[in-house]
């Protein structure tokens, strides 16, 4: 079992990366495996609405991180998705990234999913809530924690000191095992995934 990380500081080791990792620390010691990828500093293109990733579940825009990340989507069992906070939402970077590649994804609908927010002081809800949006989109299941997932911190070492928030993200490694282990034992003991319908689209415009 693997789960992928995207971790979508433009800090490749900066609070988000920190958070990440105790969640990965969780992970490895229920034996589920992990990766993060980061989004990184470079300029991410927004999505294009142009549809052809429709049928070939690849963005267009190819040699960027998307692609990468879909790619890795069919290898990994769940995803977390993890953001810094500075204005009150996630990355501008992330967003454009999840745009894309929840635009292109038939990957993972049923994938269990995660958000983590970090940031200074506030903001941290209304992140996780635009992230959740994505994965109520394509049919993810959420996975909590015993609060929401967010941590506290201006650096690395800030954080680690916010003793809750760090609770939260290491019950938030260990519940995703369990939701992965327990699809895992559904699946040995014969109970089958929803069969997929074609998606029903209307206008109200009449």
């Amino acid at each position: 079992m693997k789960v992928l990380m995207i971790n979508g500081s433009p800090n490749e080791k900066g609070c988000t990366y920190t958070a990440l990792e105790v969640v990965a620390e969780a992970l490895a010691a229920e034996n589920v495996n992990s990766e993060i990828v980061q989004v990184g500093r470079n300029c991410v293109k927004g999505c294009i609405g142009c549809g052809a990733c429709s049928e070939s579940h690849r963005c267009v825009f190819d040699g960027g991180i998307v692609n990468e990340i879909l790619d890795k989507m069919e290898d990994s069992d769940a995803l977390i998705v993890g953001t810094p906070v500075y204005f009150a939402s996630p990355t501008g970077s992330l967003v454009s990234v999840l745009d894309r590649i929840f635009m292109a994804g038939n990957r993972f609908a049923l994938k269990p999913a995660a958000a983590v927010a970090t940031a200074r002081r506030a903001g941290m809800t209304s992140s996780i809530d635009v992230i959740h949006r994505y994965f109520n989109l394509v049919g993810m299941p959420v996975v909590s924690s015993n609060y929401y997932n967010m941590i506290f911190g201006r650096t690395p070492e800030e954080l680690l000191k916010d003793e809750e928030g760090v609770q939260t993200m290491r019950l938030l490694g260990k519940n995703m095992a369990w939701m992965l282990k327990c699809i895992e034992a559904g699946k040995a003991a014969g109970v089958a995934q929803p069969l997929p319908e074609k998606k029903v689209k209307m206008t109200f415009i009449r």
